[in-house]
């Protein structure tokens, strides 16, 4: 799309912020030893010279560090500033969780996010924010289709089954659209894919990039985005691809969840903070049945929240927000409920829909024994087991 007429420019200069760093290095063999090195990152073109602020592929561009870097303070505002939730000061790693997959991006999205978190002013002298990563083959912050066989199976299917569904829909676009791709059509599996094109353009106006006009017609790119959401995410219909894809990674969070409200304060966790992928943000909004079929903008986050209903009433002067999140720090609390946000927007679980399942008169509060049986449906008792290759999708 770099050739006239779209003259979407192949190299974007929007990555100047970290370029320069300290590099961690050793001298010897000692763990103990904190030697660093300064460094500049520069990205060299074929011909040996060298871009400026060039961003290399998938790079965290520094629109999108500003952007990580303002939702970590949002978070400050929220759960440190406004209900008093989380320590003023980053003390221990007891409290505070940090992950992330073990891709560029994300990594980079989640040093962002923390250090609006809990800037370097904000870290009592000596504590150093942990940053866990998992190797490929045990992660779970996305439907890990390198471990599992299976998974890879039934996502080919249904990519390929919405290629072939999509096709005459998209085929009316052609006539506005392949003059920008070399003259071929834009299908799903077409050369360049529609997911490629789209994502293309997607970060093209993020950044303040021009596109062509036909880019920003409504009734071009929705279509586009309707057959893109289709193929990455109609296999989630499927409660296998659901078990398989984020089985683990829900029950991972359940587990956590429980531990919270079965121990309370006995449990010092207060905050856990996930990088991940605008995939795994849809793939778990299509396994909870709240998926909105539209792709997840940049910066999008997912938030799960866990309550317990007061026994007693709080102090008059106290606002509903510190009433509940004063529930961890009160040994005479029950009844737990999850409250589930996308975007800042309260979800209603179709789970817990049913009488008993959610807080009176507030369908967004799930409670927690719902939650839990609905994620022990979705958890494999043996991954690796089902995603053995067996079988046709």
């Amino acid at each position: 799309m770099a050739e006239s007429p779209a003259s979407i420019p192949p190299s974007w200069s929007l990555c100047r912020t970290a370029r320069r760093f300290r590099a961690a290095v050793a001298s010897n063999l000692s763990a103990d030893n904190d030697e660093t090195l300064p460094v500049k990152k520069v990205v060299e073109k074929v011909d040996g010279n060298i871009a400026e602020g060039e961003c290399l592929l998938g790079e965290l561009t520094d629109i999108g560090r500003q952007n990580t870097y303002e939702f970590g303070r949002d978070l400050r505002r929220l759960y440190v500033e406004r209900l008093g939730f989380l320590p003023d000061t980053a003390l221990s790693d007891d409290q505070l969780y940090f992950r992330s997959t073990n891709v560029p991006r994300t990594v980079e999205s989640l040093h962002q996010i923390i250090h609006g978190l809990y800037p370097a002013k904000k870290c009592a002298n000596g504590y150093m924010p942990q940053h866990r990563i998992r190797n490929g083959m045990d992660e779970n912050l996305f439907g890990n289709t390198a471990a599992c066989k299976r998974l890879e199976i039934l996502e080919v299917a249904f990519a390929r089954a919405a290629a072939e569904s999509w096709s005459h829909a998209l085929e009316p676009l052609d006539k506005k659209i392949s003059k920008y791709i070399g003259g071929n059509p834009i299908r799903l599996d077409g050369k360049p894919r529609a997911s490629g094109v789209f994502d293309t353009i997607r970060a093209a106006i993020a950044n303040g990039v021009p596109v062509p006009k036909d880019f920003t017609d409504p009734q071009v790119m929705d279509i586009i985005e309707d057959a893109v959401v289709d193929e990455w995410f109609g296999a989630y219909q499927s409660e296998e691809v659901r078990r398989l894809g984020m089985g683990r990674l829900l029950s991972d969070l359940s587990a956590k969840i429980e531990k919270k409200a079965q121990q309370g304060v006995a449990d010092p966790m207060r905050i856990l903070v996930h990088s991940v992928h605008d995939t795994t943000l849809a793939s778990i909004c299509a396994t909870l049945d709240v998926f909105d079929k539209r792709w997840p903008p940049f910066t999008s986050s997912i938030s799960f929240e866990l309550f317990r209903k007061r026994a007693k009433e709080s102090p008059s002067g106290s606002s509903p927000w510190q009433k509940a999140f004063s529930a961890f720090n009160r040994p005479n609390m029950s009844d737990h409920y999850i409250r589930m946000r996308y975007q800042n927007r309260n979800l209603v679980l179709p789970i817990c829909a049913n009488e008993g399942k959610h807080l009176p008169g507030h369908p967004e509060f799930c409670t927690l024994a719902a939650f839990r049986d609905r994620v022990r449906e979705l958890t494999p008792a043996d991954w690796e087991a089902e995603c053995a290759a067996s079988g046709k999708a």
